[in-house]
């Protein structure tokens, strides 16, 4: 992630948020060093397989709490079809460890 930065059109941009202090932009490592800027966070992306809606209670809450619990920082985005967790890169396994347990926790 990408703080008030302008990325060039040929540059995928994962997700914006725009807010009042400034924009965030999400973008792969490498393009980030292209504009030559440093990351403030550098993540892996892992997306949950659950078709949820978006005015469902609690998936966020759960997932949070899941990997709070095993020390490890997120960002969930919500898309219309599922939601995205971004957390450390050097914690990826562990975090869809845990997020794998959780999931095996909730079938029936």
């Amino acid at each position: 992630m990408v703080s008030d930065v302008t990325v060039p059109a040929e540059m995928t941009v994962a997700a914006t948020i725009v807010e009042d202090e400034g924009t965030t932009t999400v973008l792969s490592v490498t393009d980030a060093e292209r504009l030559g800027v440093r990351p403030e966070f550098v993540a892996a992306w892992l997306t949950v397989e659950v078709h949820s809606a978006l005015d469902a209670v609690g998936l966020t809450a759960a997932l949070a709490t899941a990997l709070a619990t095993g020390n490890i920082a997120c960002n969930v985005l919500a898309g219309y079809h599922h939601d995205h967790v971004l957390v450390p890169v050097d914690q990826a396994d562990q975090a869809i460890a845990v997020l794998t347990a959780l999931r095996s926790s909730h079938r029936p």
